[in-house]
């Protein structure tokens, strides 16, 4: 029987242990249990988060294995290769599609019935990955998308508008990485289209703006990479609210990766749009409305998906 209050991360690196220590602050778990293929290294991060349970609540945090949690209500995996100076996408993709070849039978072999959360690079590549190799019901395959890009926008927005970034709402599509679309024509700030609000903020050169700020937003992982060599603090709080959204069936509209089958127009490869994410899941796509450029640049960045699929031979 599942227990929708414990956790299970698979991978204790920067992402897998900020999310560990972002999920036992966030009160949502009593068990967060960690796996990594160096125990030694599970076992020390889980002794130093566990440390601040007095701070956070009643919470148990232990190294495991795949045998203990497979009553975890989600099993988050961050595990994977860095890409390394020289490498291609599609060699990192090689890569990390090996590690999930030894990773995801452990899970699924064991007839898991929870949800497994995606988050490990490139995540819509590995998305589709986890699908395939687990065979599990798409619903319950969920990639973090991009939930991260998501929130670096409406962040970016909310400085240059000078409002809080809750009140923005809007979304980054498509690929999580250089493809990846700002679904402009559907951003509003509280129901207030964006280029009315940002007249009202004095901003008037909206084109040139909106390419700045998502230029911004897409290579903002690359300017944290340059100055820290890594970014894990910021997934590590979109963990946090997937997994909200999961165990408090929240019904939330959240842009995460799962496949499309003819929706605008794509079929068969896993990329991100707004999607109802509950208890079960993903339960359906939210249909927002795009602009025709926006629809082909879309098509274009499931198309260099695809590309990337076919050479990992994940669409074959």
């Amino acid at each position: 029987m599942l227990n929708n209050r414990k956790v299970a991360v698979v991978g204790c690196g920067f992402v897998g242990s900020s999310s560990a220590f972002a999920l036992m602050q966030s009160g949502l778990f009593s068990e967060i249990a960690l796996i990594d293929v160096d125990k030694n290294r599970a076992e020390g991060e889980a002794l130093d988060i566990s440390h601040g349970a007095p701070f956070a609540g009643q919470v148990k945090v232990y190294a495991a294995d795949y045998d203990q949690v497979m009553d975890a209500g989600i099993i988050v995996i961050t595990a994977g290769a860095a890409q390394k100076p020289g490498e291609t996408r599609l060699d990192l993709v090689n890569k990390n599609v090996g590690i999930f070849k030894s990773i995801i039978p452990e899970i699924s072999n064991r007839g898991y019935e929870g949800i497994l959360l995606i988050v490990s690079n490139p995540v819509d590549i590995l998305t589709l990955a986890a699908i395939k190799i687990s065979g599990f019901p798409e619903s319950r395959v969920i990639g973090s998308g991009t939930v991260l890009d998501t929130a670096r926008l409406k962040t970016a927005l909310g400085e240059h508008l000078a409002v809080d970034s809750r009140s923005v709402h809007t979304f980054i599509i498509g690929e999580h990485g250089d493809s990846e679309i700002a679904a402009w024509s559907s951003a509003n700030v509280s129901g207030i289209p964006l280029n009315d609000f940002c007249e009202m903020r004095g901003h008037f050169n909206h084109a040139e703006a909106m390419e700045q700020i998502a230029d911004k937003v897409k290579n903002s992982a690359y300017e944290i990479i340059e100055k820290k060599k890594a970014t894990y603090y910021g997934i590590a709080m979109s963990v946090v609210r997937i997994c909200r959204a999961i165990v408090m069936n929240e019904h939330s509209i959240l842009p995460v990766s799962g496949i499309l089958h003819g929706d605008y127009g794509i079929s068969d490869i896993a990329l991100s749009m707004p999607a109802i994410v509950g208890s079960n899941g993903i339960e359906t796509l939210a249909p927002i409305s795009l602009s025709e450029e926006e629809q082909e640049k879309l098509q274009a960045s499931a198309a260099a998906l695809r590309q990337i699929a076919e050479g990992a031979g994940l669409l074959n």
